[in-house]
């Protein structure tokens, strides 16, 4: 720095940009909002002087001194009694011209001012911490003021009184010290920045002021300003490390929200989504985008299309109905499930992928977890972290039964529910699912109904809006062309078929229709809805007729169409999006709701995990039994089955499944040996 440079002082350059017009006014508003702080944006300070933005970024501590001294003295001239009543402005900058990634923290940062961008994984209580401690000397009873910087309280080294100079005893006096609130974050990298990988970086953030405290819960992005600290931890009789840790000491932190960064379109990104909308293929084009490395599957692209945009929830006064869509895909090994998943997790503006076999209850919802301190604090899951976002649940089966349960309040509510070690919260969970299983059998058998080809229980797949299977079947004319797509793309290292839409272009495409369209339903579109749910209802008022659809069919219709008009970015939901709902959950139906005895249509094979055709035949074993008790007390099983093949025409293989399967469900016991009786 050269000796000109030297004669500006610092305090008197900030001052002058405190007293124009922009700052004036905050500051005025200071006594209003009862703040002790003043917001400043960086670039204001770059645009009065370079230099001094620079000390300020290389520097803080020194610079934001003389900023504080600035402004308390500008609020001096602005409102002298409030200045009288607080003692010390804190200026908070934000909008610094980079952001510097949790990864690219290191020692050369230490002491410099950065900023950085996460989510908040943990969050303490509120607390009190001394800053300016009094006490009280034992002997003479006088006074001493201390301030505090360390972690720990000091006590003076000994009495200022010039008559007394004693080393001790001390009182600490709570009344006459200063305390300020603080608090400790913790923030993780988003798991949309990981490296492939990687384990997500985390760093420590410690907030002191009431303006910053309280700002962020777990589950928030936050973006955060602050000063890199280096602290060595101390063990117990040996002393201090040689390897420090990173913290921040916090001097802004703003939420971003939780809708993913479309805040960074430019003018001419809009304007290229916008000329994309309009063209009246988009659907095709988009499902031609989606994953276009992997053959075929054109309705299950369709799928996670929908599932990409999703529907708009709705808040009414008694309850609320969610918007995301869940999808279950089931298939034969070998099907390129997994692949999609990934896929689907990178291209969501918020997607986290996870497999059933490493995720436990608390991973997915939130752990409570014991902090040094004794407390309890919540450390947000994999749910809570894609909240407005796309979770994809790998082998899905494969989860253990008691960690399944979490995902049922996550699917259907949109809340994750917490009560363990005194913490009671609920947290938001507003994410789209989207889950791949195996057939229980290693291969799914079309002989069987779908609820026993998955070991899943039917209270979780009665909430997937969409079900798909996804069978291995030999066809020549399919096999010829796969065979060719995937060993052309060996070939070539590249996608066959180039994307009509760039992946990149796609995010950013999702994320704009997601926060700016709001479709609503048409008359038209009301109309073809409830003609094809009261079509398929009638369908089911014959005597014997299974039940076809339900109101959460319903509801799945609505907010696959709501998708649909929201991927073409229109604000309204037409007829062509109604029919375009209503064929692609008739083919779910199909697939996955077709009664493989009676070869109707019958949504119980998924909501109660029986159709109506084998409800039918139990009931018919049922009453036979209870007609033999009434004759013979114990019935004999060789008597039962008999008369059952003579009267019913239930063959003797049939009749012993069914009894077996009584006999599991606990209906109907064995007293002994080749005897049956109702319990």
């Amino acid at each position: 720095m050269t000796e000109e440079m030297e004669l500006i002082d610092p305090q008197e350059q900030f001052q002058s940009l405190f007293k124009t017009e922009k700052y004036r006014q905050r500051i005025s508003q200071m006594p209003l909002a009862n703040k002790t702080s003043l917001l400043v944006d960086f670039i204001d300070v770059v645009s009065l002087d370079s230099v001094l933005a620079m000390s300020l970024l290389e520097e803080p501590d020194k610079y934001l001194s003389y900023a504080n001294r600035a402004a308390y003295a500008q609020l001096q001239i602005e409102d002298p009694e409030y200045s009288e009543r607080i003692d010390t402005v804190i200026v908070r900058l934000t909008g610094l011209p980079e952001t510097t990634s949790l990864r690219a923290l290191g020692s050369a940062n230490i002491g410099r001012l950065v900023m950085v961008e996460g989510i908040v994984v943990r969050a303490t209580p509120v607390r009190p911490m001394v800053m300016q401690a009094a006490f009280r000397c034992k002997r003479c009873g006088n006074i001493m003021r201390i301030n505090q910087t360390d972690a720990f309280l000091r006590a003076p080294f000994e009495c200022s009184d010039p008559a007394c100079r004693r080393k001790g005893p001390f009182d600490f006096i709570q009344e006459e010290s200063t305390f300020v609130d603080s608090q400790e974050l913790r923030i993780q990298e988003r798991p949309e920045d990981l490296p492939p990988g990687q384990l997500p970086r985390a760093l420590g953030l410690k907030l002191v002021g009431r303006d910053v405290v309280d700002v962020a819960r777990p589950g928030d992005h936050v973006s955060v300003v602050g000063v890199v600290r280096a602290t060595a931890p101390t063990l117990p009789r040996v002393g201090k490390l040689r390897v420090f840790t990173l913290h921040m000491d916090v001097n802004y932190i703003d939420v971003l929200g939780k809708e993913p960064e479309i805040a960074l379109l430019s003018p001419e990104e809009e304007e290229e989504i916008l000329e994309l909308s309009k063209d009246p293929w988009i659907h095709r084009k988009i499902i031609r985008s989606i994953a276009p490395s992997i053959y075929g599957y054109e309705h299950i692209k369709e799928a996670i299309m929908y599932l990409l945009f999703g529907g708009t929830p709705k808040a009414l006064p008694d309850i609320t109905i969610r918007g995301e869509l869940n999808v279950l895909l089931i298939g034969d090994p070998g099907t390129a499930k997994s692949q999609l998943l990934q896929y689907v997790a990178r291209i969501a503006p918020r997607g986290l992928y996870t497999s059933g076999r490493g995720t436990t209850a608390a991973g997915l919802t939130a752990a409570v977890i014991r902090e040094k301190g004794g407390g309890m604090t919540l450390e947000a899951g994999a749910l809570v972290l894609a909240d407005k976002g796309v979770a994809c649940i790998d082998e899905i089966d494969k989860m253990r039964p008691e960690d399944r349960v979490a995902i049922h309040e996550a699917m259907e509510q949109h809340t994750v529910s917490v009560a363990k070690g005194g913490i009671v919260a609920t947290l938001n969970a507003r994410t789209a699912i989207l889950a791949a299983a195996n057939p229980a059998f290693g291969r799914y058998e079309p002989t069987r109904i779908f609820a026993e080809n998955v070991t899943l229980p039917v209270t979780i797949l009665s909430r997937f809006d969409l079900m798909f299977i996804l069978k291995d079947k030999p066809d020549k004319e399919v096999d010829s062309k796969m065979s060719e797509h995937i060993l052309n793309l060996h070939r070539k290292r590249a996608p066959p078929a180039e994307p009509p839409i760039s992946p990149d272009l796609l995010r950013k495409y999702i994320g704009y229709a997601k926060t700016h369209i709001t479709p609503v339903l048409t008359r038209e579109a009301l109309e073809r809805l409830k003609e094809f749910y009261l079509s398929m209802r009638s369908a089911s008022t014959a005597e014997d007729a299974p039940i076809t659809i339900t109101a959460r069919q319903l509801e799945s219709l609505v907010r696959i169409a709501e998708a649909r008009a929201r991927a073409a970015l229109r604000k309204e939901v037409t007829a062509e999006d109604a029919e375009a709902a209503i064929n692609i959950v008739k083919k779910s139906l199909e697939e996955v709701g077709m009664d493989v005895a009676s070869h109707k249509l019958d949504i119980d094979t998924v909501m109660t995990g029986k159709p109506k055709s084998l409800r039918d035949k139990l009931h018919t074993v049922l009453n036979t039994i209870i007609q033999m008790e009434r004759e013979t007390g114990m019935v004999e099983r060789e008597a039962l089955l008999d008369e059952l093949e003579t009267t019913h025409e239930i063959s003797r293989a049939e009749a012993e499944r069914l009894l077996n399967r009584l006999l599991r469900e606990g209906t109907i016991y064995s007293p002994r040996e080749g005897y049956i009786k109702r319990t």
